[in-house]
């Protein structure tokens, strides 16, 4: 257990919660990977999805003073130091000789090409349209976790899928074919997004980072996906001409410490103990966090829908995570 005078109980008494020892033993993980959430877990997985429902806010309100890869490859960067710290003094080893070299290059790799689609995403297409469809992602883990990884879905299950999807459609609308080819553009670049984290979510289950601890399995992707965001910062030629205000800093400090640093490493906890498809679809609910945030921050409008949208997504979560 997570000792009074440990350091952990700062940003992860999460993991603690889910049982995971100094110790840990992961071999006991592979035995609860099929399982459904817990109550502890459900819980976990709000506060997560509540945080993320916000980034999307956060990013848009940092965009203006400071470009999209320029922001995402400090986010990475800062927060990759951070996990290397804290891995440290966790005495938790980084060492790459343990078998998931190969694993940890590939979920960075897919890390770094989510957000080099999501950052210059925002610019095209509305927030709303961005976030419902990078959430094609549950579906692509629903799907390959029972192609690849012998995770079966039930009918009431896929009907789960279905039915938080329906929310979503109802909260936002149909796409509008009618939008601007920079929208459509954008809106292709979700897609994207959406495929390549339901992919990494596939390879850390379907490789040896299932037995890796929380703290690596993120640390591969922040240091993998730091050069391939820079890469976009030179190949877009983006610069800043004045030091940005202490308010877009600290939107990028949340992104950076508590996003990443935090909800991130508690997420691939949950990655390792918990069934993929039904964890993944508990995320429906980031972007009705998203849409509340706006309404709140930004002064968006919510319509009648969105209550509609909320019986649907809770209704698709409780049909994905009923037991067997």
């Amino acid at each position: 257990m997570v000792r009074p005078n440990d350091v952990s109980w700062l940003w992860i008494p999460a993991l603690a919660a889910l049982g995971r020892d100094d110790g840990a033993n992961v071999n006991n993980n592979n035995k609860n990977t099929s399982r459904p959430l817990d109550a502890v877990a459900a819980l976990i997985m709000l506060g997560v999805t509540l945080s993320w429902g916000f980034n999307q806010v956060s990013v848009k309100l940092t965009l203006p003073e400071i470009p999209p890869f320029i922001q995402a490859t400090v986010r990475s960067t800062g927060a990759f130091a951070i996990i290397a710290v804290w891995a440290r003094a966790r005495g938790v080893s980084l060492d790459l000789r343990d078998g998931t070299l190969i694993g940890g290059i590939l979920a960075g790799a897919l890390f770094g090409i989510e957000f080099l689609l999501i950052y210059p995403a925002l610019q095209f297409t509305a927030a709303s349209r961005a976030t419902l469809f990078i959430y094609t992602a549950p579906f692509i883990v629903a799907l390959g976790s029972t192609a690849l990884l012998g995770e079966k879905l039930r009918a009431p299950q896929w009907l789960g899928l279905v039915c938080s999807f329906a929310g979503l459609v109802v909260a936002f609308g149909v796409p509008d074919a009618s939008g601007s080819g920079r929208q459509f553009i954008g809106d292709i670049m979700m897609i994207g997004a959406g495929i390549a984290w339901g992919a990494t979510t596939l390879v850390i289950k379907g490789s040896n980072l299932r037995d890796a601890r929380a703290e690596k399995v993120l640390a591969y992707q922040l240091a993998v996906s730091i050069p391939i965001l820079a890469l976009g910062v030179l190949l877009m030629g983006e610069r800043m001409s004045a030091m940005p205000s202490a308010w877009a800093l600290g939107w990028l400090a949340y992104q950076t410490i508590w996003v990443v640093s935090v909800t991130f490493a508690i997420w691939f906890a949950l990655v390792q103990r918990y069934s993929a498809s039904r964890r993944s679809a508990f995320t429906f609910l980031t972007p009705l966090f998203g849409v509340a945030w706006g309404h709140f921050v930004l002064g968006e409008p919510i319509s009648w829908a969105f209550g509609v949208a909320v019986a649907l997504v809770i209704a698709g979560l409780v049909l994905v995570n009923r037991p067997n």
